[in-house]
């Protein structure tokens, strides 16, 4: 815990700083479908949900790379990856910030990540706003239906941002347990909890 404080603190300031941007849509519930998007990948490639016709569904995240609570995340968000990619639930990583409110957000600062996902930069901040992201991790798992893509879960990746290993409640995992086995999610939607994601000023 002190070795985060710093990092909480300095997420205080940004936070603080965002009160005078402008505010995001409220986005979708659960139930919505998700209205694709094509967002440039820190490999230069455009990336899209219809991309990967294998896919049952997606984890989003809007995450980026100077949050304190994204980097507490992290580790976790690679994990997700990794255990539900091979299950048909790949994640992918989108940063909204404006770079010029948070510096360490550029798109070549992004580039500096090895992902084994997709790490989108939305730079219009709209993909954000559809979504009503309003923090930095702030998690959405997709399901698909057909040809469409529909909102299953929204919100915080488990109930403690502070320390892995003193999580109880892994949200996203029973959400994706129960998605798995045809059932809705018991818990579909949670607090996001993280930093105010930096939109560009007025």
């Amino acid at each position: 815990m002190k070795k985060l404080l710093p990092y909480f603190t300095l997420c205080f300031a940004l936070l603080l700083s965002s009160f005078i941007a402008r505010p995001a849509a409220d986005g979708y519930k659960v139930g919505d479908k998700a209205t694709d998007f094509k967002l440039k990948n820190i490999d230069g490639k455009m990336v899209s949900l219809a991309d990967n016709k294998a896919a049952k569904g997606y984890i989003v995240v809007f995450t980026c790379n100077t949050c304190p609570f994204a980097k507490a995340y992290e580790s976790r968000i690679i994990d997700l990856n990794t255990k539900y990619a091979p299950k048909g639930y790949p994640v992918v990583a989108i940063n909204p910030n404006d770079p010029a409110v948070a510096p360490g957000d550029s798109y070549a600062d992004m580039q500096k990540k090895k992902y084994a996902f997709p790490y989108l930069v939305d730079e219009s901040q709209q993909v954000a706003k559809t979504y009503g992201a309003t923090r930095t991790p702030h998690l959405y798992v997709l399901t698909r239906q057909g040809n469409d893509f529909v909102v299953s879960y929204i919100g915080a990746i488990d109930d403690n941002s502070e320390d892995a290993s003193l999580v109880k409640t892994k949200y996203v995992e029973n959400a994706l347990t129960e998605i798995l086995a045809g059932k809705p999610a018991t818990t579909n939607s949670t607090k996001a909890i993280g930093c105010t994601i930096k939109w560009k000023r007025a």
